[in-house]
């Protein structure tokens, strides 16, 4: 793929969709999601991982929450990757990602991945660049192992504006319903924005064999609704079937009710 550049992307929404027009298509992809998510559950022989990442205040809670709102929660299942823990850090860095991947008929959620061990950690030069490297290729493989054994992956990046972004930490201080969400080193990691997007950018380049989608991030519900025309394409594109009963079964079951309703009729 040609080599993506951050800075050339724009944040927001494209001029011949308005808000309204918007919302009334993600009503629609919704019903479908819905109806598709029960079919992969009901199936039981694939199952997707979308994987949400971006800059702090980018609205990766928010699509958890607004894309995938109308699914069965028996079948979708949201994993959140912040600091390891000290027995994490005392294994792999993708210990702890491969038992959260989706077995068979499920949706599991990355709000944040394993993506971090090449972010924040080569950012602040935690590893080297020679470590960095060999991770891209670990992940690599792990994805293409995800893959072939019946995974599809959809990875997302949120692409926000660092003027968007320090409005919405502003207004984790001054908007009392979010507080909760304010954390001092949200604002000192912007001091080192540069250095992010460009490790992103590298991040797109080497782990790419599985595609990533950047999602203009600004707007929310514009956001909201590119991410749920992606999976929802993807999802039709799976060829899914319900599973059905033997026919000899299910003509003996039949047969056999057929039996049951006869005997209870006679001794009426």
């Amino acid at each position: 793929m040609s080599k993506i550049q951050l800075s050339k992307i724009s944040t927001r929404s494209t001029k011949n969709i308005t808000k309204e027009a918007a919302k009334k298509k993600l009503l629609l992809l919704q019903i479908k999601l819905e109806e598709l998510q029960n079919l992969m559950y009901a199936e039981g022989k694939q199952s997707l991982l979308v994987v949400l990442q971006g800059m702090d205040a980018s609205g990766k809670d928010g699509v958890v929450k607004n894309v995938f709102d109308s699914v069965n929660p028996l079948g979708c299942s949201v994993y959140p990757f912040k600091h390891p823990t000290e027995i994490e850090m005392q294994h792999d860095f993708l210990w702890r990602v491969h038992s959260k991947t989706p077995p068979k008929g499920m949706i599991h959620i990355f709000n944040r991945s394993y993506y971090e061990d090449v972010l924040i950690q080569r950012v602040h030069n935690w590893i080297d660049e020679k470590e960095v490297q060999r991770r891209y290729r670990h992940i690599n493989a792990f994805e293409q192992l995800l893959t072939q054994t019946g995974t599809t992956i959809l990875k997302f990046y949120i692409h926000i504006s660092k003027e968007e972004q320090l409005e919405r930490l502003t207004e984790r201080l001054t908007d009392p319903t979010k507080n909760w969400k304010y954390n001092k080193q949200d604002l000192e990691e912007r001091q080192y924005w540069d250095k992010y997007m460009t490790a992103y950018e590298h991040v797109f380049e080497a782990c790419n064999e599985v595609p990533w989608n950047i999602i203009p991030g600004d707007q929310n519900w514009y956001k909201v609704l590119l991410i749920t025309q992606v999976v929802v394409k993807t999802l039709e594109s799976l060829n899914m079937k319900y599973p059905r009963v033997e026919e000899s079964l299910m003509l003996e079951t039949l047969q056999g009710n057929a039996e049951k309703v006869d005997k209870r009729k006679k001794l009426k």
